[in-house]
């Protein structure tokens, strides 16, 4: 079992979330109930994840729980790319969050790792 609040995945995670939350806040108000709320949820699900899989007392229930962090973090890295596509964020604001999400995949990739040792 792991303490979640000590990984520095979900810290980084967590805070991935807020910077999610302050560029949906920039979106139409149209998209409320579409890409913004998709996103703002697919963001929350990774360190929730991290959290609940780090509860559990197998390896094989934590690496279950990663894999659901992992695919919450490509549907976001999606979700950026057609916000993109309609001109809801900008190249500065993709760049940055992309290359952040980037980073908190390759920990929980290399957390998985360590635990299927």
């Amino acid at each position: 079992m792991h303490q979640f609040k000590e990984l520095e995945i979900w810290k980084r995670s967590r805070l991935f979330c807020s910077e999610i939350y302050k560029i949906t806040s920039n979106f139409p108000e149209s998209e409320k109930f579409g890409l913004t709320n998709q996103l703002r949820r697919a963001c929350v699900s990774i360190p929730s994840n991290i959290a609940e899989g780090s509860s559990r007392s197998s390896n094989k229930d934590v690496l279950r729980f990663l894999e659901i962090a992992i695919g919450s973090a490509y549907e976001i890295e999606t979700q950026l790319l057609i916000a993109f596509d309609l001109n809801f964020i900008n190249t500065d604001e993709i760049e940055k969050v992309a290359t952040e999400l980037n980073e908190i995949i390759k920990m929980i990739s290399r957390f998985q790792t360590t635990l299927k040792i």
